[in-house]
Parts: structure tokens; C-alpha cells; sequence
């Protein structure tokens, strides 16, 4: 049975010790709230579907995700590291102050809205909601946090991001190569010629070793790529040429196997070449609006499907996973067969 007694503060207290149940207390304001939580938990440990809620209710947004970035978050890749980090400050600001248990779909509802109403992507949004619901599940599983229902899963996500279809027009490429070369350092110019011949990522360009080169086979092997998978990379004979070119690169330090390195850091280790700052810069100069550097992939993946190699031949080169990330390309393949049956 429960026991109801005013405590000091002039609060009352419900305690309930059933025997085979660890005991379970709440506190509440107004007494019959008291005898209507210790009548409802009663009921629920005699039915066998009682959760201690304890936790969930003194847990806040903000501790949860403290707890999620120092136990979770390490156990996945630096770069998915860095945007947990900045997606949870987001979550954070907007819905930290609640807890586990007192956040529900309706308030989700209204910050997946707030977002989307700021301008930012469905993806963004999309990419945040993911990290909230992937915490509940956490907190539900591991953590015995007492949640009967993760309430992200009751709100509805943004619909997904139509792909981008940019491509290099005109004399762009001329002007964009030009530019990048006319920097003193080369690596950028390489690192922008190695993602349109190749149509690699920018992190596993810059994440290049020396070990990753086989010039006799003609080929790049990545050991660690997005989707976590290796794969290695046919070189064209223009790719073979920019490998060429970097590991002839006559100022190359003996400290790191790194192709595309940087200056040492604090601790006397050097990193990849940081790009972010120069690029745009270099497309500025170029008079290029609208190009990211990911557009590079794009370039790279739409001119294989122009040269003829089928869908699975493409997913090989480029690490597509699916080939539904390969269905915006079907209509350059469209086209080409366009031309081959004009005069039939």
C-alpha cells in the first residue's frame, strides 16, 4: 500500500513498497495529485506493466545529450563526430530545458517546424530529429530510463531534399583549374582535379596515404569511406598523371604518409590540408557561383554515365551504396540513347 505523508517543504509524498518491487516515490504539490500517481503506479506494478519513471523525469535534454556525446558519439567516425556535437547545441537551445519523459510529439512538432521556417533544409532537419530519436532509443535500451514509447517516431519528418544537380558550364572548369593552379601551393589544384576524374569525397582525397597509391594497377584503395565500406578506385590516365604529380611533389616532408598534408599542429603532428577557406576563395576568383565542392562528385558521376559504364560499374568507382542514389543520373543515359536512335 501507498504512503502519503506532507514533508517539511509542505509538499506531499507518495511511497509505495510493494514487496518483490524496489520501492518507489514521488513528490507533488497538491495531495490528491500524491494519491492519484501512488493509485495509478499501484495498479500498474499489480497488472505487471509498471516502468519507474524516476530517471526519465530528472533527466533533462540537455544531460541526456551530455551523456550521449561522451558514451555514443566516440564510437562513430571523427567527421559524424563533429555534427552530433553541432546538431546537439541546436537541440539543446531549443529543447534542452525539458526532460526525457515531459517532452512529447507536440513540442517536437513545433521545433521540427521552427527549423524548417528559418530557411534550413529538410535534410538539416531531418539530420537533428535523427539525433534525438536515436538518444531516446539509447535512454530506452541502455540507459533504463523508464520511457514507454520514443516520441520522435510520432512525428512526422520533413519530406527528403531533392538531390542537387549542379554541373560545371561553359568554361567554368577552365577558369576554376586555372585559378586553383595559380595558388603556390598545389594542393589544391590536385585535390580539385582528383574529385572530378575520380569523383571521390573531399575527405577521402585529403585522408590519402601513400600506402593508398598502386600505380602498377592503376588504382586508389580507400580503407575508410562514408558508408564505412573500403573500396578501391580505377585512375585515369588524367588521375595517374595528378598522382604523379603529388608524389613528385619535391618539398614533401618525411614526417607523415599523408599525400595532402598540412602544417604541423601544437603537438607536432601534421594533418590533411585544410581546403575549406582556400576553395572558396578560389571560386570566387574564378566568378563560379553556386559550385560546392561535393558538385565536383556530382560532375565526376554524371560523366561516367555519359562514357557508357552502367549503373554497377559507377556505384564501384564512386561508392554510391544504393543504386537509388544512382537514379538521378538515368536521364543522362536517357539522352545518350536519345542520340544513338536518331536515325533509326
Amino acid at each position: 500500500m501507498a504512503t502519503i505523508v506532507k514533508t517539511p517543504a509542505g509538499n506531499w509524498k507518495a511511497l509505495i513498497r510493494i514487496k518483490g518491487y524496489p520501492p518507489s516515490s514521488q513528490t507533488f504539490r497538491v495531495k490528491r495529485d500524491a494519491t492519484n500517481w501512488a493509485r495509478t503506479t499501484e495498479d500498474e506494478i499489480v497488472r505487471g506493466i509498471y516502468i519507474p519513471r524516476n530517471n526519465s523525469e530528472k533527466t533533462t535534454i540537455t544531460n541526456a545529450l551530455g551523456r550521449y556525446l561522451k558514451e555514443v558519439t566516440p564510437t562513430k567516425k571523427p567527421t559524424t563526430q563533429k555534427l552530433e556535437a553541432n546538431k546537439a547545441k541546436v537541440i539543446r537551445k531549443h529543447l534542452g530545458s525539458y526532460t526525457l519523459a515531459s517532452l512529447n510529439a507536440e513540442k517536437i512538432t513545433k521545433f521540427r517546424d521552427q527549423r524548417l521556417s528559418l530557411g534550413l533544409s529538410s535534410t538539416t532537419v531531418r539530420l537533428e530529429l535523427a539525433l534525438l530519436s536515436h538518444l531516446y532509443t539509447i535512454a530506452i535500451k541502455e540507459w533504463g530510463m523508464g520511457l514507454q514509447a520514443n516520441p520522435v517516431l510520432n512525428v512526422r519528418k520533413p519530406k527528403q531534399s531533392k538531390g542537387r544537380d549542379r554541373r560545371l558550364e561553359g568554361n567554368e572548369e577552365q577558369e576554376l583549374l586555372a585559378t586553383c593552379e595559380a595558388y603556390s601551393n598545389p594542393m589544391l589544384a590536385w585535390i580539385v582535379k582528383l574529385a572530378l576524374y575520380t569523383g571521390m569525397r573531399h575527405s577521402e582525397i585529403v585522408n590519402l596515404k601513400h600506402s593508398s597509391v598502386n600505380l602498377d594497377k592503376r588504382t586508389l584503395f580507400l580503407s575508410d569511406t562514408k558508408n564505412g565500406e573500403s573500396r578501391t578506385v580505377p585512375l585515369s590516365n588524367k588521375a595517374i598523371g595528378v598522382i604523379r604529380e603529388v608524389l613528385n611533389h619535391p618539398i614533401r616532408p618525411i614526417d607523415t604518409n599523408l599525400l595532402f598534408f598540412g602544417e604541423p599542429g601544437r603537438d607536432g603532428l601534421r594533418r590533411p590540408y585544410v581546403t575549406s577557406k582556400i576553395w572558396t576563395e578560389a571560386r570566387k576568383k574564378a566568378g563560379i557561383e553556386g559550385l560546392r565542392f561535393h558538385d565536383l562528385r556530382h560532375e565526376a558521376t554524371s560523366r561516367f554515365v555519359e562514357a557508357g559504364l552502367s549503373d554497377l560499374e559507377v556505384s564501384s568507382i564512386t561508392g554510391h551504396k544504393s543504386m537509388q542514389m544512382l537514379k538521378r543520373y538515368t536521364h543522362l543515359r536517357t539522352e545518350n540513347l536519345s542520340d544513338k536512335i536518331a536515325d533509326i
